[in-house]
């Protein structure tokens, strides 16, 4: 039996539909801007720029498991005054590889959930602005609350399906997943020519127009149609 120095870190386990086993988070992976209108919000051109990547933690300070039909309590983090949500359909990877195919890649997913890319947007743009890694505004503690995980071959043409995020009520995304710049199968074939893909890997795909701020007792609930919704409370 191995033994470390130090007490081993857990794994992350993701509720999947259906079954009391959990899926295990290894990476994290998000893709910036991949709707135009997302990415006109953020002032940049959506026709000119190729898919870019940036990644979250994947263990348990960042990654939150989500249940269904409970809500979330979530920290607003530290050092921010401009808490944003970003609704997203994440992907889940059960079979890795390195130079996937598009027409290859859809074969590498085990599943999907709804999940929020959280954003200290101040922090952010003072990185970007000055030309630095966008870590500090995205990649800090409760930034990635995810949803119930349904397997690929039980849920319907996710390619087309509806994306939504309210806050109080009031719905401020609205999309569809077939509006992303880059398709999810292509999205995977991208990313794998970047980093080898492995079982456990998780990918943001990118959130519609509408991105806006969230204080303390706001409710978001997330959507995406054929999967389960998750909904959080900034405390």
């Amino acid at each position: 039996m191995t033994s470390y120095v130090i007490p081993a870190h857990d794994i992350v386990g993701l509720p999947v539909a259906g079954t009391a086993d959990l899926f295990p988070v290894r990476r994290v992976y998000c893709v910036g801007r991949n709707y135009a209108g997302h990415a006109r919000e953020m002032g940049s051109d959506p026709e000119r720029e190729p898919p870019f990547f940036f990644c979250k933690p994947g263990d348990a300070q960042a990654v939150v498991p989500a249940a269904p039909n409970r809500v979330l309590e979530l920290p607003y983090p530290p050092l921010t005054n401009n808490l944003h949500y970003e609704c997203e359909l994440v992907v889940a990877i059960g079979k890795g590889g390195a130079n996937i195919a598009v027409a290859d890649a859809a074969s590498h997913i085990f599943g999907y959930a709804v999940g929020f890319d959280m954003t200290r947007r101040d922090l952010q743009f003072k990185m970007r602005d000055a030309g630095r890694p966008w870590e500090i505004g995205k990649a800090f503690d409760f930034s990635a609350p995810i949803g119930l995980i349904h397997r690929a071959d039980e849920v319907g043409d996710i390619n087309h399906a509806a994306i939504q995020l309210d806050v109080d009520g009031v719905t401020k995304q609205s999309s569809s997943i077939a509006q992303l710049i880059w398709s999810i199968n292509e999205t995977i074939a991208n990313l794998s020519t970047y980093f080898t893909l492995a079982p456990g890997d998780l990918i943001f795909s990118g959130t519609p127009e509408g991105v806006g701020a969230v204080a303390r007792g706001n409710v978001l609930e997330g959507k995406v149609a054929g999967l389960s919704p998750i909904t959080v409370k900034l405390v």
